[in-house]
């Protein structure tokens, strides 16, 4: 069940508990929230009145108290004990938090908010087919890097000493940027810096010293980033990889790249970009993949039985449902023949393959064409848009004309957030859903103890550096280096534990990823799944965190009256159903 859909009596129950995790949830914004009640930390870094609430969330009052402490003592070694006393402190207590906020872990199929909906509002809803409807096994990405593998080296005179080389399925995550001029694959966050470490020429990385000296830093230059739709521009300059079909792709690059630097052999970088990228092309519009799919497909394709309990949900509520894809119709009917059955057409009241997505939300001029049964093309102009009946190509401008399906009563779901979703938010006014399966696994690692502990850590160990540098003596900033070492040697983990090349999707160490940048900006929903919307009912209104920004004050739930009064009010909703039952 997701979070919001428990009993009221479920919640009540667990109300200090979530008071708790909420604290922790200020801990981690630099110790601003959970004072630190010892003699010891009020003793040495302030009294009276002042916790370290107060302290650390207010930078000139800090500072003051920082200073204070360090004019007051000129033995160098008693204020690196009180330092160090302060550390321990600090890291006692975090280890406090670590069983609140492991009974307190992110369900997995929860549906996340980057901005307020409500499925009341939605009558009409659309998929994408592939990672949407559709779930595949890894056994396809291997299909792909197989068979792209193989056209280099038929087509395209590639070595055949490629044939060595099978795909590595932990070895790239999506979201990352080529560098097709140098043949760099790496991470870069929101804020368009290199994360350093994530770097890889071919499949090794590259030392952080060289990254600096050939981009003269971290920072990647906004006119060498990729366009909008995350292809590469000026030259070739950069691509960026947002569709789940890219792993494999970027895969074989890095493979070949190995293979040519292992072997000395002077290569173009440009031109091997080109022919990974037409070779993973062929494997989709030559039909390769979508055949050898449609002769094993329970192999390949997996989570049927969710989507189409998601289908038949929609259904018996009445709405409306289209169906939106660049695959071809054989391919989509043989895969919904296997996760719905043979009437899956029924549930839909519009089936459009081969749209050409993007083109299809912008380019005005290719019209619908009716498919038969048995594939073949109808010349008759469409001047309506009939269920039952299969629709190829087209444009959204021509079906928002035919279905008058238009505003924020649609809701869209796709994988790929450039391709499906961005269009529909920015020019159509749809709402929108990302579909990202790598959640799910993200959010597991995110619930071990493992985790938990090293995050919560981190993040005390940096409110703690923050606050303490500003201590200038000597003794002083040998302990601040200490602690930054530690940092230092801690952030690699948290970027491991996801994946040890490049870590996880959605994070940069602190930062977002350019990844996370788009999701937000360009779905107002995302999940793991479509089987998610199975635990909501159609009247949930789906509101997003607030969480603080930089300036404004944490300190929100606890203490405000608003926050008191929402505490007492459940605190008597409690008491009023215990009553109830009693009697």
């Amino acid at each position: 069940m997701a979070p919001m859909s428990l009993p009221l009596s479920s919640l009540l129950n667990h109300w200090h508990s979530l008071q708790r995790a909420n604290m922790f949830c200020f801990a981690l914004q630099g110790l601003r929230h959970r004072a630190l009640r010892s003699p010891l930390w009020k003793r040495n870094f302030g009294a009276g009145s002042y916790g370290v609430g107060q302290l650390l969330s207010h930078q000139p009052t800090g500072r003051k108290y920082a200073a204070s402490v360090c004019s007051s003592s000129s033995d160098g070694q008693d204020m690196t004990e009180r330092l160090w006393s302060v550390y321990n402190e600090t890291k006692k207590q975090t280890k406090d938090l670590i069983p609140v906020i492991s009974a307190n872990s992110v369900n997995p199929d929860t549906i996340f908010a980057n901005n307020e909906m409500s499925l009341r509002d939605i009558e009409i809803y659309g998929f994408d087919y592939d990672y949407t409807l559709a779930f595949y096994s890894s056994h396809l990405h291997t299909l792909i890097f197989n068979i792209a593998r193989d056209i280099l080296i038929t087509n395209h005179r590639y070595p055949e000493g490629l044939r060595k080389y099978e795909y590595i399925p932990n070895f790239a995550v999506r979201g990352l940027h080529y560098d097709v001029q140098k043949a760099l694959l790496m991470k870069i966050d929101a804020f368009h810096y290199i994360q350093l470490g994530t770097v890889y020429r071919g499949l090794h990385p590259v030392s952080d010293e060289e990254v600096i000296a050939m981009y003269e830093g971290s920072h990647v230059p906004l006119e060498i980033m990729s366009d909008f739709y995350g292809k590469s521009s000026h030259g070739h300059t950069m691509k960026q990889f947002m569709d789940i079909f890219s792993l494999p792709e970027m895969t074989l690059l890095s493979c070949v790249n190995d293979f040519f630097m292992r072997h000395n052999i002077d290569y173009e970088p440009v031109h091997l970009y080109k022919d990974v990228k037409e070779a993973i092309r062929d494997v989709h519009v030559k039909g390769i993949m979508y055949r050898a799919v449609e002769a094993d497909i329970g192999k390949y394709i997996c989570y049927g039985e969710q989507s189409h309990a998601v289908l038949k949900k929609l259904s018996e509520q009445g709405k409306k449902m289209f169906l939106i894809t660049n695959s071809p119709f054989d391919f989509v009917d043989r895969g919904m023949n296997y996760i719905v059955g043979k009437d899956w057409r029924d549930l839909f009241d519009v089936v459009i393959v081969q749209a050409d997505k993007p083109s299809f939300f912008n380019d005005r001029r290719k019209p619908f064409r009716r498919v038969t049964d048995r594939g073949a093309l109808l010349w008759d102009r469409i001047h309506r848009l009939e269920k039952g009946q299969i629709y190829k190509q087209g444009n959204l401008y021509e079906f928002l004309r035919l279905t008058g399906w238009r505003g924020s009563k649609v809701l869209y779901f796709g994988d790929h957030i450039y391709s499906d979703l961005a269009d529909l938010t920015l020019k159509h006014g749809w709402r929108t859903g990302a579909i990202i399966p790598e959640l799910r696994k993200e959010i597991k690692i995110m619930n071990t103890e493992q985790y938990v502990h090293m995050m919560t850590w981190l993040q005390a160990l940096t409110g703690l550096i923050e606050q303490m540098q500003v201590h200038r003596d000597p003794a002083s900033q040998a302990v601040v280096g200490e602690w930054i070492k530690e940092r230092e040697a801690m952030r690699p983990q948290t970027k491991d534990i996801f994946n040890a090349q490049f870590g996880s999707l959605f994070r940069t160490y602190h930062n977002p990823t350019y990844f996370s940048r788009r999701l937000s900006r360009f779905a107002d929903i995302y999940m793991a799944s479509i089987s998610c919307l199975l635990d909501y009912d159609f009247q949930h209104t789906f509101f997003p965190r607030r969480t603080p920004l930089q300036h404004e004050s944490p300190f929100w739930p606890e203490h405000s009256p608003a926050g008191l009064d929402v505490s007492s009010q459940l605190h008597r909703t409690k008491e009023r159903e215990e009553d109830r039952v009693q009697k």
